[in-house]
């Protein structure tokens, strides 16, 4: 006899519940760079047990869509260095070639609720901003020129004038805060940062490759070069 108030999911049941809802593919593949309209349709034909498990070459390549999506605005999170001025503008540079912009100026925006953000996309030339009331919007402008546009009608908050610093300054200060040398771990450090996020705006000549280089350097060192 069939029991009632069961709502978990079948697959869940069957341990069969692993990759993306049918809901969450719907949602998100069009935020892929390589979307196709009739990827929908192809969806809706596929069970769910096939999309969650790679069960045909096509399901395991939307699969691979969606983490690519995902992992790009996860990284973008992660890895955006950014800055804010005394008017209470928050922006930086990020590089995205999906369409992610709005997950990651949600994730700066709720972290800020009380700051305007901005973000430049390399991939784009574009420059995208939300407000403190979580309105999202985009302009075909440098960076610089919407942060001077929207700063000069903000006044000046003390609580921001307090904490000005360069980007380059706050990760300095970070590392140098955090670093126990008897404890440095290169090999680790190098692990959780992907090479990949290196070609990031913030990581280019972040202080993470400066220290991953100079550490480099001292390993491939000879004895002559100590004498």
């Amino acid at each position: 006899m069939k029991k009632r108030g069961t709502c978990q999911d079948p697959l869940k049941v069957i341990g069969r519940a692993k990759g993306y809802t049918r809901k969450e593919f719907i949602e998100n593949l069009p935020r892929h760079s390589k979307y196709s309209p009739n990827y929908i349709n192809q969806i809706n034909k596929l069970s769910d047990v096939i999309l969650r498990n790679s069960g045909t070459p096509i399901a395991k390549k939307f699969i691979q869509m969606m983490r690519e999506v995902f992992t790009e605005a996860y990284r973008a999170k992660q890895f955006t260095r950014t800055e804010i001025n005394n008017r209470g503008v928050l922006f930086g540079l990020a590089l995205l070639k999906h369409r992610v912009m709005d997950l990651v100026l949600n994730y700066f925006h709720e972290r800020w609720p009380q700051c305007v953000v901005c973000l430049y996309n390399e991939h784009i030339h574009k420059t995208s901003i939300i407000n403190e009331a979580g309105t999202i919007q985009e302009f075909i402008l440098p960076l610089n020129e919407v942060v001077d546009e929207i700063s000069k009608k903000r006044p000046i908050i003390p609580y921001f004038d307090d904490i000005q610093f360069s980007g380059e300054e706050i990760f300095e200060t970070l590392y140098e805060s955090q670093n126990i040398i008897e404890r440095e771990n290169p090999r680790f450090f190098k692990s959780i940062i992907p090479d990949k996020c290196y070609e990031l705006p913030g990581m280019r000549n972040g202080i993470e490759k400066r220290y991953v280089e100079k550490r480099n350097l001292t390993r491939n060192k000879k004895i002559n070069d100590y004498l």
